[in-house]
């Protein structure tokens, strides 16, 4: 590779530079190496000690020079990594790499659009976790929905969901989910918190921004690599075991609401009132506020009260 020259000059480069045009001696104690290399001086062979100045722009396209000739060797060395990249097949052949790739989709539109291209082709499953809690949707983007799901069952392609448990007590959302389960869908609803991400065809994965938090909400990535999607699989999996299938649901008590149910499970199990919000993925104040709406369904005063009462029911149940 071709030698790039001692860039950039000092002050004290040019001080000497200077003094040796005007009157061929450099300053006192300054190197005049630099100024040489660069031929910008050169000894004067008549008078030792003395050197003689030579043009600058002669020495910048000397400079210019060397440097074209370092990056026309960069890019040349550039074009050959992939023959040597292709070597990699004959190193170590036991070994897996599932290539690496990802990319950050800044806002919602771009998600939909990169799902719904991925689905386009979808040919074996589909899954989705919504763990946040239900919400008043527009009757389009249901329907949307539904003609989705109906579209997928037809070419074949499996269609699953976890949702969060609260939606069980969701009018709406409740009955789009009741459709998708009869379109041929397969719905289960859990108690605790979890990721929101969509697989298809264990080879393309959606999953929020945890890289960024100041982008936009629904930004998130779209990561294709082999390793990433197939752990996200077994994720849903071990997800999907511990849920409770749609059409089960859970009758342990029509007094209480599935959301409280879901913290009594919570508290049943030893988790402090403070934790059972992230787990479930519910503000402390949502909790506080179910636990005193339980309370005044099952007429308990205090939530001792109202896990004993819970606890009879269990045991009668």
């Amino acid at each position: 590779m071709p030698d790039l020259p001692d860039l950039p000059l000092s002050s004290a480069d040019r001080e000497t530079y200077r003094a040796v045009a005007s009157d061929g001696a450099p300053l006192d104690g300054h190197d005049t190496a630099r100024l040489v290399d660069l031929g910008l001086i050169a000894p004067n062979p008549d008078q030792p000690g003395q050197f003689i100045a030579h043009d600058p722009r002669a020495a910048a396209q000397r400079v210019l020079a060397q440097a074209q000739a370092a990056i026309t060797h960069a890019v040349a060395c550039m074009a050959e990594l992939p023959a040597v990249e292709g070597l990699a097949p004959a190193y170590d052949q036991h070994r897996w790499y599932s290539g690496p790739v990802s990319e950050l989709l800044q806002t919602r539109d771009e998600m939909n659009a990169r799902i719904q291209q991925a689905l386009r082709t979808a040919s074996s499953e589909m899954w989705t976790a919504q763990p946040g809690a239900p919400v008043d949707r527009d009757p389009d983007v249901m329907r949307v929905g539904m003609e989705r799901v109906l579209e997928l069952r037809g070419r074949g392609v499996s269609v699953r969901s976890l949702y969060n448990v609260a939606v069980r007590d969701h009018a709406a959302t409740s009955g789009h989910l009741t459709a998708a389960v009869e379109a041929g869908a397969e719905v289960v609803t859990l108690e605790e918190a979890f990721p929101r991400l969509v697989i298809i065809d264990g080879t393309h994965l959606f999953i929020d921004n945890c890289v960024r938090p100041g982008d936009d909400r629904d930004s998130g990535w779209h990561v294709t690599d082999r390793a990433t999607v197939a752990w996200a699989h077994a994720l849903c999996q071990q997800l999907w075991a511990r849920g409770t299938r749609w059409q089960e649901g859970d009758a342990s008590s029509g007094m209480l609401t599935e959301r409280q149910k879901a913290i009594l499970r919570a508290l049943e199990e030893g988790e402090a009132q403070h934790r059972v919000g992230p787990r479930l993925g519910l503000s402390e104040r949502t909790v506080t506020k179910e636990l005193a709406a339980a309370r005044a369904a099952v007429g308990a005063q205090t939530v001792y009260q109202l896990m004993a009462w819970w606890g009879r029911r269990q045991a009668e149940g």
